[in-house]
């Protein structure tokens, strides 16, 4: 299934795309789409049900907002340095277990949503990534193959970080990822069982129609599995819980001098393949 939330923000409801692409109203079957609804079979299967049914009602999309897919995220887990070729273009050596830092949950917003640069920032830089939503409580979970049996979906993500702040600047890497609107999520999350295998999906990101990221999720040095299999052994992951498992090569980072970096007036359009296609106008905050 192709879940998603639509309209004002604050006040999405729940909605589905069915086989056809006919956006469909869900709020008549469930109050909201998050870790409640992903960690409750019978809650899943009713919405199944009505899916299968074409009974539901038709929404409009013209015209009509889309949230985040995903209502009351507990935390968001980011794995960094987690593309073989990221890490070459960045000059980085790969590391020898899983990179993890920490972004906000309100730093979520829909898609198309517009994204501050923020205040004094000169080096804002994209980065798309596959985000893996947690549907079952993962707590020490003892192999990579017991480990997809706790996603209840994956999303496409916007990792948008200021380089300067995250790096050079001190501290850990928080001060650069946790800036307002700098997660971007969506449009849908897309269940588990629409996607066989995560590490066989092709990422894309555009800069002003620019290709400037075109790779895979086999690239990555920590699968999707051991990703979730190694975070549980350091904090409990919840339903409703998101974890961002790294971009590849392609950042404004990477690039050579005079790098890239965003600026108000760019416009970033990003996609994974199917799970869906992002679109953001940058503004100054």
């Amino acid at each position: 299934m192709k879940l998603l939330r639509v309209g004002t923000a604050g006040a999405e409801r729940p909605a589905l795309l069915d086989a056809e692409g006919v956006l469909r109203d869900l709020s008549g079957v469930v109050p909201d789409i998050d870790g409640a609804l992903l960690a409750d079979e019978a809650a899943l299967g009713r919405v199944r049900e009505a899916a299968e049914s074409g009974e539901l009602p038709v929404l409009d999309a013209a015209g009509l907002r889309i949230g985040p897919p995903l209502a009351r995220i507990g935390k968001i887990v980011c794995i960094g340095l987690n593309y073989h070729d990221h890490a070459r273009e960045t000059g980085a050596e790969p590391p020898a277990e899983p990179v993890i830092f920490f972004k906000a949950a309100d730093t979520v917003v829909g898609p198309n949503d517009t994204v501050l640069v923020p205040r004094g920032s000169t080096k804002t830089d994209w980065e798309v990534e596959l985000a893996v939503v947690i549907g079952r409580t993962a707590r020490y979970v003892e192999s990579r193959e017991a480990a997809l049996a706790h996603v209840a979906g994956y999303a496409v993500s916007h990792d948008v970080s200021e380089r300067e702040f995250q790096l050079e600047r001190g501290g850990t890497w928080d001060k650069g990822k946790n800036c307002e609107t700098f997660n971007p999520l969506g449009p849908w999350l897309v269940t588990a069982d629409e996607v066989p295998d995560p590490q066989k999906l092709g990422l894309r990101l555009w800069v002003n129609g620019e290709l400037k990221q075109d790779g895979t999720t086999g690239e990555q040095i920590f699968a999707v599995s051991e990703v979730v299999r190694y975070v549980s052994q350091f904090m409990t992951l919840y339903p409703g819980d998101v974890i961002n498992t790294g971009t590849p090569a392609g950042v404004a980072l990477g690039e050579p001098e005079p790098k890239p970096f965003l600026r108000a007036g760019a416009v970033v359009e990003l996609e994974i393949e199917g799970l869906g296609r992002q679109r953001q106008e940058f503004k100054d905050a």
